[in-house]
């Protein structure tokens, strides 16, 4: 199954400007459109996932905007109507998802934190901050829920706590350095804590090196038993000072088979992957 690309990216690419601390949850309020635009086009690409624009979004990043929580709640609700929305679009019997993407707390202080980790919250905080955010997707329309770019392993059992017994599907997906993640945990570890929990329907990784996969793909069937989602970034690495991409794509369509043999059962990108490179991936997949 093909997942869809960078959202964020290809929004920069139609000239917005994204540096806003609520990221590409600042357009659900102030171009919605473009967002619904973005979807359709991984659609048209061959995606059959559309991640939503909620991965920054944050009450407390709505406050400091100015947005009270009836309004915060309403524009997550309408990140999953945008996805749907793109989805109507196409009536040619294909089966198409919306996944409502719940980034890590890390990605709502807009400082890097998600690639660092180790916020200093207990498991019990890190609960009470995603609960109201995952209450509202859970019930918002969207197919699954995305556990995406989560850098500590406690963040994941806070969230894997939120789920268990909840009936709500999700997939749990890690960034990593290597063979840990970004807060430097056992990455084995990391994956068994979705292992014991039915609603964790998929687990893998994602916002990483796309050299970094293939080893992760291994570890989290063996691990987990579940099926395996893949979405890394383009390759290049991010210039935090200049606040610019540096290097070479290294996102090559040709991995993506070793990675299927391994047991990768969802693919697709991240940041600087855009449409044209979800095309080439879903025709590589329709080839293999």
């Amino acid at each position: 199954m093909i997942s869809d690309g960078g959202l964020a990216t290809e929004l920069e690419a139609r000239g917005h400007d994204l540096s806003d601390a609520l990221w590409s949850a600042r357009l659900l309020l102030d171009a919605p459109e473009e967002i619904r635009a973005v979807h359709a086009a991984y659609f048209r690409a061959g995606a059959m996932i559309a991640t939503t624009a909620s991965y920054q979004a944050s009450f407390e990043g709505f406050e400091a905007r100015g947005i009270d929580r009836a309004q915060g709640v309403r524009l997550l609700r309408r990140g999953v109507e945008l996805a749907r929305a793109a989805r109507e679009e196409f009536e040619d019997g294909r089966r198409r998802w919306v996944a409502a993407s719940i980034g890590p707390y890390g990605a709502a202080l807009a400082d890097g934190s998600e690639y660092r980790g180790r916020y200093g919250l207990s498991i019990a905080q890190l609960k009470r901050w995603h609960l109201p955010r995952l209450s509202v997707l859970a019930e918002s329309g969207a197919d699954v829920l995305a556990l995406e770019t989560i850098p500590d392993i406690d963040e994941a059992e806070a969230l894997a706590g939120l789920l268990d017994g909840s009936g709500v599907p999700a997939w749990l997906s890690f960034t990593i350095d290597g063979s840990r993640t970004r807060a430097g945990q056992p990455l084995r570890a990391a994956f068994a804590i979705a292992a014991q929990v039915p609603e964790i329907v998929a687990v893998g990784v994602n916002c990483c090196a796309p050299a970094d996969v293939a080893a992760a793909v291994r570890l989290a069937r063996e691990v987990s038993g579940k099926p395996v989602i893949v979405y890394p970034n383009s390759g290049e690495g991010w210039d935090a000072d200049r606040c610019c991409w540096t290097g070479e794509s290294r996102f090559s369509v040709g991995e993506v088979g070793e990675w299927a043999r391994l047991g990768a059962a969802i693919v697709g990108g991240c940041c600087r992957v855009r449409p044209a490179d979800i095309e080439r991936l879903a025709a590589a997949v329709a080839v293999g």
